[in-house]
C-alpha cells in the first residue's frame, strides 16, 4: 500500500542528519525552505508518500510537518495539502550577491528580432497537432544528425521555389539557427586544413567569434555601395562568408558582377562560399534577389533560418551543402540529431500546408508599412538623417552627421530606447572608412508599441 502511495507522490530529495529522525528531517526541510531550494508555494509530498520514500514511519514525517507549520515555514490546509509558506528567501552564508540585471528597455529597436507578438500561435498549434498525429513511433528516438526527413524534404521544395536554391533533401542539414550552422562549418573547414576565412567589413561579431573559436583567422574584405568587394579575396583563403542578398547591417545587395566574381574565385581555388540568407523572405521595392547558391551548388553553402520569419526561440535553421560536404557537416554536428523533433515535424507541416507562405506574406506587408511610416516620419522630423538599406529586410541604417553616433546612443539610453550603433558591427581590422550611423530594427515592437517607439527614435536624432 505504501508503495502505491509513493508512486503517485512528488519527488523530494532530503538528507536528514542529526541525533534523531524527526529532528534530522525537520532540520533538512527547514534548510531547504530557508535557502530557497523549495520555492514558496511548492506542494510537498503527502506524509505517507514521503515516509515510504525515506523508509521511516509516517508519524515521523507528520510530526516534522507539524513542527514546521507551527514555526511558519510550511502551511497546511484541508484539500490543499502541505505547502511551503510565502517567505523571504535568505541566501546561504557567504554567498556573493548576484549581478544586478539591467532594466528592460521601454522600446526595443535593435535589429535581428521579429515582432514576437505576431507569432502565428493558432496555425502553429494546428500544424503541431497534425504533425504529432502523423509522426511514426521512430520519430521520437535520438534521430540522425541531418534532421528529420520530413523537414528536409519540405525545406528543399520551399527553398527551390522561393529562393532559387538548387538542392534535394539529402543535402539539407537541419541546425539550431545560423550561428549553429557557422559553428558546424567552422569545424569542417578547420578539419580540412583551412586557416583563413574572408568576411565582410561589417557583420555580426558572434559569427566572427565562432569562426575564430574554430581556429580560423578572419580577414575583412573591402566594402562600397555595390556591396562587399571580392577582388580582395586572397587565394590562401579557404572560404568567404557573405550576406549577399541583403548585406548585414548595411542593407545593400551584392552587385551581380561581384556575385559572379566570388563564384569564379571558389571554382578557381576550390574555396567555399558561405551564404548567410538570414532574411531572404523580406523584399519590398525591388525584385527578390535569388540565392547565390543557385549559381554554383558545388561551391556555395546556403544558410537560412526561421528566426526572422517566425521566432528565434524555435532554434531552427538549415544548411544546404555541396554534395562533397554533406557527410562531413553531419558528422561535425554530432552523432545524433540535436534539434527538437516535434518542432521539426511541426515546421515541416507548417511549410507543406502553405501556412508558412501565408504567414510570411502577412509579415512582409506589416513590415513594409512600418518601414514606410518610419521613412516618412524621418523625412518630417529629422531631414538631416539619411535612411539607407530600406529596400529589403527588417532593419535600416540611419546615417548621422559625423561625430554624433555616441551622443545619439546616450540619448537613446536616456529615453529607454534600445538601438545599435554601426560601429559595433565593424570588423576591427576593416580598412573601410568608419561612419556614424544607427542600425534600427523596425520589426520588433508589437503593434500597440510601434508609435511610441517611433517617437522615441525621432527624439534622439538631430533635427
Amino acid at each position: 500500500m505504501a508503495e502505491s502511495w509513493a508512486t503517485f507522490g512528488v519527488d523530494l530529495h532530503l538528507e536528514p542528519t542529526g541525533p534523531g529522525l524527526r529532528r534530522g528531517l525537520t532540520d533538512a526541510l527547514r534548510e531547504a525552505v530557508r535557502t530557497g531550494r523549495l520555492a514558496p508555494g511548492t506542494r510537498l509530498p503527502s506524509s505517507r508518500s514521503l515516509a515510504a520514500d525515506l523508509g521511516v514511519a509516517r508519524n515521523t514525517v507528520a510530526e516534522a510537518y507539524a513542527d514546521l507549520v507551527a514555526e511558519g515555514w510550511l502551511t497546511a490546509r484541508q484539500g490543499s495539502g502541505t505547502r511551503v509558506a510565502d517567505r523571504t528567501v535568505v541566501p546561504p552564508a557567504g554567498a556573493a550577491p548576484g549581478p544586478r540585471k539591467p532594466g528592460r528597455p521601454v522600446h526595443d529597436l535593435r535589429p535581428g528580432m521579429p515582432d514576437l507578438a505576431s507569432f502565428p500561435r493558432a496555425q502553429w498549434l494546428k500544424a503541431a497537432r497534425r504533425a504529432l498525429t502523423r509522426a511514426p513511433y521512430e520519430a521520437f528516438g535520438y534521430g540522425e544528425p541531418p534532421g528529420r526527413t520530413e523537414l528536409r524534404t519540405a525545406l528543399a521544395g520551399y527553398l527551390s521555389r522561393a529562393r532559387g536554391v538548387r538542392t534535394d533533401a539529402d543535402r539539407v542539414l537541419v541546425c539550431a539557427g545560423i550561428s549553429h550552422g557557422v559553428k558546424i562549418l567552422g569545424a569542417v573547414l578547420r578539419a580540412r586544413g583551412v586557416r583563413t576565412v574572408a568576411v565582410e567589413s561589417y557583420g555580426l561579431a558572434v559569427h566572427r567569434r565562432l569562426l575564430e573559436a574554430a581556429g580560423l583567422r578572419t580577414v575583412p574584405l573591402p566594402f562600397d555601395e555595390r556591396g562587399t568587394d571580392p577582388s580582395g579575396l586572397d587565394d590562401d583563403a579557404g572560404a568567404v562568408f557573405l550576406t549577399p542578398a541583403h548585406q548585414f547591417p548595411m542593407g545593400v545587395a551584392l552587385h551581380r558582377d561581384r556575385r559572379a566574381a566570388v563564384v569564379e574565385w571558389a571554382r578557381r581555388t576550390g574555396g567555399l562560399v558561405v551564404e548567410d540568407d538570414y532574411d531572404g523572405e523580406f523584399r519590398y521595392d525591388r525584385q527578390p534577389v535569388g540565392a547565390l547558391q543557385g549559381l554554383d551548388p558545388d561551391h556555395v553553402v546556403h544558410l537560412g533560418t526561421v528566426s526572422k520569419s517566425l521566432a528565434p526561440g524555435l532554434r531552427l535553421g538549415w544548411a544546404v551543402l555541396p554534395p562533397a560536404l554533406a557527410g562531413e557537416a553531419a558528422r561535425a554536428k554530432g552523432g545524433i540529431d540535436t534539434c527538437g523533433v516535434l518542432d521539426q515535424l511541426t515546421l515541416a507541416e507548417f511549410i507543406a500546408s502553405g501556412a508558412y507562405d501565408r504567414h510570411v506574406r502577412a509579415a512582409r506587408l506589416r513590415c513594409r508599412r512600418r518601414r514606410d511610416a518610419l521613412v516618412a516620419e524621418l523625412a518630417r522630423r529629422a531631414p538631416s538623417v539619411r535612411a539607407t538599406g530600406i529596400a529589403a529586410g527588417l532593419h535600416l541604417v540611419l546615417r548621422l552627421p559625423p561625430g554624433t553616433e555616441q551622443a545619439a546612443l546616450r540619448a537613446a539610453a536616456w529615453q529607454g530606447l534600445a538601438v545599435d550603433g554601426l560601429h559595433q558591427y565593424r570588423h576591427p581590422d576593416a580598412t573601410v572608412e568608419p561612419c556614424d550611423a544607427l542600425v534600427v530594427g523596425y520589426a520588433t515592437p508589437p503593434d500597440h508599441a510601434w508609435a511610441g517607439a517611433l517617437d522615441a527614435l525621432c527624439a534622439v536624432l538631430p533635427e
